[in-house]
This record gives C-alpha cells, structure tokens and sequence, in this order.
C-alpha cells in the first residue's frame, strides 16, 4: 500500500510538473505571438507619428516620398550640435530633391539642450522649424513652441543670404532677430543653431539626396 501510495504521488507530481510546464510554453507562445503580430502596428503608428510632425514643416503637397523613410543618418559636433547621428530626412517629387528637413541641436539653451528640426528646401530657404524637446522654464524659453508663440514661425522664408549671415543672432546682440521679454538665452541658442544648421545644408546639399535610405544606427545589425 505505500508503494502504491508513492507511485500515485510521483505521478501526480509529474502531472501538475508537466501541467505547469505546458501552462508557461503556451503563455509564452502566445505573448511572442501577440508581440509579432503587434509590431509591425506599433512600428506604423511611430512612422505616422514622426510623419505627421515632420508635415508641420514640409506639407505633403510639396513631395510624393516617404520622409520617414527616406533618410539618412550625419555627423557634425560643431555645426548640428553634438557628436550623435542625427536623421536628415529628405523631400522628393517625380524623383526630384525638393527639401530635407535637418535634425539638430542647441546645446547652451537655457535649461540645456534644445533639440530641432529645420526645413530647408533646394534652394537654402527655410520652410519651418519646430523644437522638438527642451527644458526651457515654463512662461519664458518655452515661447520656442508654436503653441505659446508665432517666434518661431518667423523663421520661414529666411536664408543664409536673408537677413545676411552677420545679422543670424538676436537683436541684443545687433543681429535681425526678436528675442523674448525677460529671455535672450533660449532665442539666441536657437537662432545660432538655425544658423548652423543651414550651413550644414549649404556645405552637404550636393551629397544629401545622393546617398542611400539608412536605418537608424542603433537597428544596425552587429
């Protein structure tokens, strides 16, 4: 009877083992299901979203492209920023350049960083920009957002040549631009860092369109 008592536990053991085992490969099958089948949603859902801010910029009757995936990847410490790659995503219709819109970054703004998008069409006139994050204080710096102030759709339109290249700073420091009431700190970092960024266009515009779409570096396959 205590054999048999024994057998009957071990086997019940390895019942409830084998049930919990089979529980945990069906739970796990189904969660890598659902993420495949996610994915992709989520991936597109990112895509429009990154789409529908880089639209602020260049409207899409202005290109028959895919911006978000149309892009490539740069480095320039001195005129984007800082040392990481940032996407440069580029504007074409019938095949033709038409824009790119220039990821960069201000980094002396008054909370720190200030990272931007700049629209600059073939020609080295800007078509938009927007800040896309900041730390700028509530009230004062965070006038760079369209939200709260037209500053800086005042950058359309504008070039290297117009006002001329001397006058990119703010008015305070004899340059053609507004800064804020109680603010110069936020508008001169993002003056100068507009400024640069079409420099950064004038000095690449002939390589830009002709390189080919990149993934972002951190999807690089070791």
């Amino acid at each position: 009877m205590h054999r048999k008592n024994s057998r009957e536990t071990l086997t019940n053991a390895l019942r409830g083992a084998l049930f919990l085992g089979l529980f945990a490969l069906v739970a796990t099958a189904l969660v890598a299901a659902t993420h495949l089948l996610t994915r992709e949603q989520i991936a597109e859902n990112e895509r429009l979203a990154v789409l529908r801010g880089l639209h602020e910029i260049i409207s899409p009757t202005l290109h028959d492209n895919d911006l978000v995936r149309d892009v490539v990847y740069v480095t320039d410490p001195e005129l984007l920023g800082d040392d990481e790659p940032k996407p440069v995503y580029r504007a074409r219709k019938g095949g033709k350049p038409v824009a790119v819109i220039i990821t960069t970054v201000a980094p002396d703004g008054y909370g720190g960083k200030i990272k931007l998008l700049v629209g600059i069409d073939t020609q080295g006139r800007i078509l938009g920009v927007r800040a896309v994050s900041h730390k700028e204080t509530p009230g004062l710096g965070d006038a760079i957002e369209p939200e709260k102030s037209d500053w800086i759709l005042r950058f359309t339109g504008k070039s290297l040549g117009d006002p001329p290249e001397k006058r990119w700073k703010v008015k305070r420091d004899g340059g053609a631009f507004d800064q804020f009431t109680g603010a110069t700190i936020t508008p001169r970092a993002v003056v100068k860092a507009v400024k640069k960024a079409l420099i950064f266009y004038r000095q690449h515009r002939d390589t830009l369109f002709q390189r080919p779409s990149e993934v972002p570096p951190e999807e690089e396959e070791p």
